[in-house]
């Protein structure tokens, strides 16, 4: 769980190193969310393709999952930062993910495959803080 919320203990920090595991617990946890709105709102009568019903408590499901996207927006985009920077890329390579189909792919491999060994540019590797027990 720790590793889950602590894209939001470094709320503005953009600059660093983050490793995948705390980027992928963090797309975990948005998952977890996302899928639990949907039951949610399910349960009370919505429907999961926006066409409205299920009344009020359907609307402040939305409402909620709404103020949980905007809150984790900035979160969101300094980790993937982050993590591009662990694998020695600007965040600048964020912008590939427009180009359509083939920009997302390369996004992904920049997420999956590990990060730099030892300090690079952008920081220390953190692993290494991890190893000595920092």
């Amino acid at each position: 769980m720790e590793w889950m919320l602590m894209p939001y203990r470094r709320y503005f920090e953009f600059g660093g190193r983050s490793r995948r595991k705390e980027y992928w617990m963090f797309a975990l946890l948005f998952l977890i969310v996302y899928v639990i709105a949907m039951l949610l709102s399910v349960a009370v009568g919505g429907s999961m393709d926006g066409s409205g019903g299920g009344g009020i408590m359907a609307g402040l499901v939305g409402l909620l999952l709404g103020v949980f996207l905007i809150g984790s927006f900035i979160p969101s985009l300094a980790v993937a930062i982050r993590r591009l920077h662990d694998t020695d890329r600007s965040g600048w390579w964020l912008l590939i993910g427009l180009v359509p189909i083939v920009g997302a792919f390369i996004l992904l491999y920049f997420y999956v495959i590990e990060g730099t060994r030892g300090p690079n540019r952008f920081g220390p590797d953190p692993k290494e803080g991890e190893a000595r027990g920092v």
